[in-house]
Protein backbone atom coordinates (compact mmCIF):
# COMPACT_ATOMS: atom_id res chain seq x y z
CA UNK A 1 0.00 0.00 0.00
CA UNK A 2 1.16 3.67 -0.62
CA UNK A 3 2.42 5.26 2.47
CA UNK A 4 1.30 9.11 3.12
CA UNK A 5 4.16 11.23 4.09
CA UNK A 6 3.08 14.31 6.52
CA UNK A 7 5.48 17.45 5.52
CA UNK A 8 6.80 18.65 9.19
CA UNK A 9 5.42 22.59 9.64
CA UNK A 10 7.91 25.25 9.80
CA UNK A 11 7.60 27.70 12.06
CA UNK A 12 9.69 31.16 13.03
CA UNK A 13 10.29 32.66 16.36
CA UNK A 14 11.99 35.41 16.72
CA UNK A 15 14.44 37.22 19.55
CA UNK A 16 14.45 33.57 20.26
CA UNK A 17 18.35 33.26 21.30
CA UNK A 18 17.49 33.44 24.82
CA UNK A 19 14.28 34.19 27.26
CA UNK A 20 11.05 34.01 26.08
CA UNK A 21 11.56 33.24 22.28
CA UNK A 22 14.41 30.45 23.38
CA UNK A 23 11.73 28.87 25.50
CA UNK A 24 8.77 29.73 22.58
CA UNK A 25 11.05 27.74 20.03
CA UNK A 26 11.89 24.72 22.07
CA UNK A 27 7.96 24.27 23.17
CA UNK A 28 7.11 24.61 19.46
CA UNK A 29 9.86 21.60 18.52
CA UNK A 30 8.75 19.47 21.11
CA UNK A 31 5.03 19.89 19.47
CA UNK A 32 6.72 18.79 16.49
CA UNK A 33 7.45 21.78 14.61
CA UNK A 34 10.96 22.51 12.61
CA UNK A 35 11.59 26.04 14.16
CA UNK A 36 13.96 28.58 13.11
CA UNK A 37 15.66 30.51 15.89
CA UNK A 38 15.84 34.19 14.29
CA UNK A 39 17.94 36.75 16.55
CA UNK A 40 20.60 39.55 15.68
CA UNK A 41 23.40 37.36 16.58
CA UNK A 42 23.39 34.15 15.28
CA UNK A 43 25.79 32.70 17.10
CA UNK A 44 23.67 33.23 20.08
CA UNK A 45 21.03 31.46 18.69
CA UNK A 46 23.28 28.27 19.01
CA UNK A 47 21.76 27.31 22.65
CA UNK A 48 18.31 27.21 21.64
CA UNK A 49 19.82 24.94 18.49
CA UNK A 50 21.26 23.21 20.32
CA UNK A 51 18.77 21.97 23.03
CA UNK A 52 16.26 21.47 19.97
CA UNK A 53 18.65 19.20 18.40
CA UNK A 54 19.54 17.22 21.20
CA UNK A 55 15.68 16.34 21.85
CA UNK A 56 15.70 14.75 18.13
CA UNK A 57 14.20 18.34 16.83
CA UNK A 58 15.34 20.09 13.74
CA UNK A 59 16.30 24.22 13.83
CA UNK A 60 18.22 26.72 11.87
CA UNK A 61 19.92 29.63 13.44
CA UNK A 62 19.51 32.91 11.57
CA UNK A 63 20.77 36.06 11.86
CA UNK A 64 18.18 38.90 11.24
CA UNK A 65 17.51 42.53 12.19
CA UNK A 66 13.88 42.40 12.10
CA UNK A 67 13.59 46.08 12.12
CA UNK A 68 15.37 46.01 8.47
CA UNK A 69 13.34 44.94 5.50
CA UNK A 70 15.89 43.50 3.18
CA UNK A 71 16.71 41.54 6.04
CA UNK A 72 13.55 40.03 7.14
CA UNK A 73 12.86 39.06 3.28
CA UNK A 74 16.76 37.29 3.22
CA UNK A 75 15.83 35.57 6.25
CA UNK A 76 12.65 34.40 5.31
CA UNK A 77 13.82 33.27 2.14
CA UNK A 78 16.72 31.62 3.55
CA UNK A 79 14.59 29.38 5.98
CA UNK A 80 12.09 28.69 3.03
CA UNK A 81 15.33 27.22 1.31
CA UNK A 82 16.92 25.46 4.72
CA UNK A 83 14.06 24.04 5.94
CA UNK A 84 11.12 24.39 4.51
CA UNK A 85 7.84 27.29 3.54
CA UNK A 86 7.47 28.63 7.49
CA UNK A 87 3.30 28.94 8.40
CA UNK A 88 4.06 29.56 11.59
CA UNK A 89 5.45 32.96 13.01
CA UNK A 90 5.97 33.85 16.87
CA UNK A 91 6.93 37.82 16.54
CA UNK A 92 8.71 38.18 20.20
CA UNK A 93 11.88 40.18 19.16
CA UNK A 94 12.19 42.82 21.59
CA UNK A 95 14.30 45.93 23.69
CA UNK A 96 14.06 47.97 25.84
CA UNK A 97 15.09 51.84 26.53
CA UNK A 98 13.40 52.65 28.85
CA UNK A 99 13.27 56.44 30.85
CA UNK A 100 10.81 59.11 31.55
CA UNK A 101 9.18 61.37 28.55
CA UNK A 102 11.25 64.31 29.57
CA UNK A 103 14.36 62.29 29.18
CA UNK A 104 13.25 60.09 26.48
CA UNK A 105 15.54 60.40 22.85
CA UNK A 106 13.89 59.75 19.57
CA UNK A 107 16.74 57.06 19.05
CA UNK A 108 14.95 56.00 22.52
CA UNK A 109 11.04 56.10 20.91
CA UNK A 110 12.68 54.90 17.57
CA UNK A 111 14.21 51.99 18.47
CA UNK A 112 11.85 50.63 20.25
CA UNK A 113 9.08 50.98 17.94
CA UNK A 114 11.05 49.89 14.94
CA UNK A 115 12.40 46.42 16.86
CA UNK A 116 8.69 45.39 18.43
CA UNK A 117 6.35 47.21 15.77
CA UNK A 118 7.66 47.82 12.40
CA UNK A 119 9.38 44.16 13.47
CA UNK A 120 6.38 42.45 13.74
CA UNK A 121 4.70 44.06 10.50
CA UNK A 122 7.86 43.38 8.33
CA UNK A 123 7.43 39.60 9.84
CA UNK A 124 4.22 39.30 9.17
CA UNK A 125 4.14 40.64 5.84
CA UNK A 126 7.03 38.30 4.69
CA UNK A 127 5.09 34.88 5.81
CA UNK A 128 2.28 35.37 5.01
CA UNK A 129 2.99 34.58 1.67
CA UNK A 130 4.06 30.98 2.86
CA UNK A 131 0.70 30.75 4.95
CA UNK A 132 -1.81 31.87 2.63
CA UNK A 133 -0.27 29.62 -0.09
CA UNK A 134 -0.51 27.00 2.44
CA UNK A 135 -4.47 27.79 3.29
CA UNK A 136 -2.94 27.62 6.61
CA UNK A 137 -0.86 29.59 9.31
CA UNK A 138 -0.78 30.62 12.56
CA UNK A 139 0.78 33.76 14.21
CA UNK A 140 1.55 34.94 17.76
CA UNK A 141 2.89 38.35 18.42
CA UNK A 142 3.95 38.91 21.82
CA UNK A 143 2.59 42.12 23.67
CA UNK A 144 2.64 42.95 27.33
CA UNK A 145 0.80 44.08 30.27
CA UNK A 146 2.38 47.42 29.60
CA UNK A 147 0.60 48.18 27.18
CA UNK A 148 -2.22 49.33 29.42
CA UNK A 149 0.32 51.55 30.82
CA UNK A 150 3.88 51.55 32.42
CA UNK A 151 6.04 54.88 33.70
CA UNK A 152 8.82 55.31 31.96
CA UNK A 153 8.01 53.43 29.47
CA UNK A 154 6.19 55.30 26.61
CA UNK A 155 7.65 53.91 23.80
CA UNK A 156 7.54 50.01 24.96
CA UNK A 157 3.94 50.74 25.98
CA UNK A 158 2.83 52.33 22.97
CA UNK A 159 4.71 49.51 20.53
CA UNK A 160 2.80 46.55 22.47
CA UNK A 161 -0.04 48.53 22.30
CA UNK A 162 0.36 48.92 18.34
CA UNK A 163 0.97 45.05 18.49
CA UNK A 164 -3.48 44.53 19.66
CA UNK A 165 -4.23 46.85 17.16
CA UNK A 166 -1.88 44.88 14.54
CA UNK A 167 -3.69 41.36 15.82
CA UNK A 168 -6.93 42.33 15.17
CA UNK A 169 -6.31 44.00 12.14
CA UNK A 170 -4.34 40.74 10.45
CA UNK A 171 -6.68 38.39 12.02
CA UNK A 172 -9.41 40.44 9.91
CA UNK A 173 -7.56 40.53 6.48
CA UNK A 174 -5.78 36.76 6.90
CA UNK A 175 -8.47 34.98 8.80
CA UNK A 176 -10.04 34.09 5.17
CA UNK A 177 -7.31 32.36 4.24
CA UNK A 178 -7.20 29.63 6.62
CA UNK A 179 -4.63 32.07 9.07
CA UNK A 180 -5.32 33.01 12.50
CA UNK A 181 -3.29 36.01 14.41
CA UNK A 182 -3.29 35.61 17.90
CA UNK A 183 -1.14 37.75 20.96
CA UNK A 184 0.13 36.96 23.79
CA UNK A 185 0.57 39.63 26.43
CA UNK A 186 2.93 38.30 29.25
CA UNK A 187 3.11 40.30 32.83
CA UNK A 188 6.13 40.03 35.12
CA UNK A 189 8.32 37.17 33.45
CA UNK A 190 11.79 36.42 34.98
CA UNK A 191 14.15 36.94 31.71
CA UNK A 192 17.45 38.39 31.25
CA UNK A 193 15.62 41.71 30.21
CA UNK A 194 14.01 41.72 33.64
CA UNK A 195 16.97 41.40 35.06
CA UNK A 196 18.66 44.21 33.71
CA UNK A 197 15.65 46.50 34.51
CA UNK A 198 16.68 45.21 38.40
CA UNK A 199 20.54 46.43 37.86
CA UNK A 200 19.37 49.63 36.39
CA UNK A 201 17.18 50.58 39.70
CA UNK A 202 19.85 49.55 42.01
CA UNK A 203 18.60 46.37 43.72
CA UNK A 204 19.18 42.46 43.02
CA UNK A 205 17.03 40.50 40.68
CA UNK A 206 15.25 38.80 43.96
CA UNK A 207 14.33 42.15 45.75
CA UNK A 208 13.05 42.87 42.13
CA UNK A 209 10.86 39.65 41.76
CA UNK A 210 9.81 39.03 44.87
CA UNK A 211 8.58 43.05 44.97
CA UNK A 212 6.56 41.88 41.62
CA UNK A 213 5.12 39.06 43.06
CA UNK A 214 3.50 40.52 45.94
CA UNK A 215 0.69 42.31 43.59
CA UNK A 216 0.19 39.25 41.58
CA UNK A 217 -2.63 36.68 42.22
CA UNK A 218 -0.94 33.72 42.31
CA UNK A 219 2.00 35.31 44.32
CA UNK A 220 5.07 34.81 41.43
CA UNK A 221 6.56 36.20 38.81
CA UNK A 222 6.27 34.32 35.62
CA UNK A 223 8.62 32.61 33.99
CA UNK A 224 9.65 31.75 30.28
CA UNK A 225 7.76 28.39 29.97
CA UNK A 226 4.71 30.47 30.89
CA UNK A 227 4.37 31.84 27.40
CA UNK A 228 5.60 29.23 25.52
CA UNK A 229 2.66 27.33 26.70
CA UNK A 230 0.07 29.61 25.55
CA UNK A 231 2.34 30.41 22.26
CA UNK A 232 1.49 26.85 22.00
CA UNK A 233 -1.87 26.60 22.32
CA UNK A 234 -2.45 29.29 19.78
CA UNK A 235 -0.58 27.56 16.91
CA UNK A 236 -2.12 24.01 17.55
CA UNK A 237 -4.98 22.91 14.57
CA UNK A 238 -7.46 22.92 16.97
CA UNK A 239 -7.13 26.54 18.06
CA UNK A 240 -8.68 27.63 14.35
CA UNK A 241 -11.42 29.64 15.64
CA UNK A 242 -9.45 31.66 18.05
CA UNK A 243 -8.61 34.33 16.30
CA UNK A 244 -7.69 38.49 16.89
CA UNK A 245 -7.96 37.61 20.73
CA UNK A 246 -5.47 38.97 23.39
CA UNK A 247 -4.53 36.63 26.59
CA UNK A 248 -2.95 37.94 29.33
CA UNK A 249 0.02 35.62 30.75
CA UNK A 250 0.09 37.39 34.03
CA UNK A 251 -1.05 36.03 37.18
CA UNK A 252 -4.07 37.08 37.51
CA UNK A 253 -6.65 39.60 35.43
CA UNK A 254 -5.53 42.22 33.00
CA UNK A 255 -7.29 44.39 30.23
Amino acid sequence: MPTTTTVQRVAIVTGAARGIGAATAVRLAADGFAVAVLDLDEAACASTVATIEKEGGRALAVDCDVSDAAQVEAAVARVDTELGAPTVLVNNAGIVRDNLVFKMTDRDFDSVIGVHLRGAFLMARAVQRHQTAAGWGRTVNLSSSAALGNRGQANYSSAKAGLQGLTKTLAIELGPFGVTVNCVAPGFIATEMTAATAQRMGITFEEFTDRYAQSIPVRRGGRPEDIAQAVSFFVREEAGFVNGQILYVAGGPKG
